[in-house]
């Protein structure tokens, strides 16, 4: 019987996930051994079937989904992910944007192996390790790309003129990026939770956590979102105030572009969280968690099109070597940067820049 599946009882019973049967007055029984809570007993000979169910022994009823992930979706996601990681290592390495293309680097492995855990699943979901590393995996990797979509707007603050924004450079870069941090170590904690529980209400906090972690996550996104629009405004509002060096920068296609690519990750990341949200509150085998093609478009095409946006519009290559020039040090203190004609200027770093 597999940790994180459920099985059928000979009543029709389901045993639900995280090893746990739903028995008839709704309460919930742990199996503590395989044989221990079934009722009549199974033989060794069934149980030991259980273990090793396959499409064609098993039903879809004693899966971890009610449906066999497609081959050819996953795969066609992994390939995408591996594309986008090789497009944004390049471009982070030969632009020197070294915090995004981490961000970047980290939710794109992550989300490599959550599809490859899903394409496993495709030939045996009866496997617990594929699933809860698929589980952990997707639920995580955005959180990282979430971080690099915050590390741009210190930029764009900068390039427009750090008097017209209500707050430093390094101000929006430091909460944004605690902001991301803790949605990323409640998700991380409420799966190692709900991985390791004994019994039900410890997989249950498990959820809760990560639930929690993922409510966070949209929760921040919608204070960038009201940052972002508060900066729109302000540059409006303020127009003459703007920083006439970076005039040729902020009137190119290629930064107008990167702008437009920073709303729409910003947007799908939104909406693919808000997904998780309303699925994980259903538990692991809930409605939306058992609709492929819900997931496949809330969750996988919308991460798609947020790295598309993000590695087509690579801010390297949109800033025009203004990312490199605008980098700062925590610590407040002068320092010697480039400006985007290929001047030396100096700048107080007491308005801050987002870091790399």
């Amino acid at each position: 019987m597999s940790t994180l599946g459920y099985t059928v009882a000979p009543n029709g019973t389901n045993i639900t996930s995280l090893g746990w049967m739903l028995e008839p007055n709704g309460t919930y029984g742990r199996i503590a051994d395989d044989n221990a809570c079934l009722s009549p007993p199974l033989s060794s000979d069934t149980l030991a079937n259980l273990r090793q169910c396959t499409l064609t022994t098993c039903t879809l009823a004693q899966a971890h989904f009610d449906y066999v992930p497609t081959l050819a979706g996953n795969t066609l996601y992994t390939a995408i992910f591996g594309l986008a990681f090789a497009g944004q290592l390049f471009l982070g390495i030969r632009y020197k944007t070294w915090g995004f293309m981490g961000a970047m680097f980290g939710g794109l492995v992550l989300e490599i192996v959550g599809y490859v855990s899903r394409i496993q699943m495709s030939s045996n979901p009866f496997t617990s390790n594929p699933f809860l590393i698929y589980l952990i995996c997707l639920t995580i990797g955005p959180a990282f790309f979430s971080a690099a979509v915050y590390l741009c707007l210190a930029r764009i603050v900068v390039v427009y003129g750090t008097r017209i924004a209500r707050f430093s450079p390094r101000t929006y870069t430091t909460v944004f990026i605690c902001c991301d941090f803790l949605a990323l170590v409640l998700q991380g904690a409420g799966g190692g939770i709900a991985d390791t529980a004994n019994d039900y209400s410890t997989t249950q906090l498990g959820i809760n956590v990560m639930i929690a972690g993922l409510g966070w996550q949209v929760a921040s996104l919608c204070l960038f979102i009201v940052a972002c629009g508060d900066l729109a405004w302000r540059i409006r509002q303020r127009s003459a105030e703007v920083d006439h060096k970076t005039t040729t920068l902020r009137t190119s296609f290629k930064f107008k572009a990167f702008l437009c690519a920073l709303g729409v990750a910003t947007l799908t990341i939104f909406i693919r969280s808000c997904f998780r949200v309303a699925e994980l509150s259903q538990g692991f085998h809930g409605p939306l968690a058992n609709q492929e093609i819900t997931f496949m478009v809330l969750e996988g095409a919308m991460i798609v099109i947020a790295i598309t946006a993000l590695t087509t519009f690579h801010p390297g290559v949109c800033f025009e070597g203004y990312w490199a020039a605008a980098d700062f040090g925590l610590k407040g203190r002068k320092k010697q940067r480039a400006n985007v004609d290929g001047e030396k200027e100096v700048m107080d770093d007491e308005a801050g820049v987002a870091m790399d």
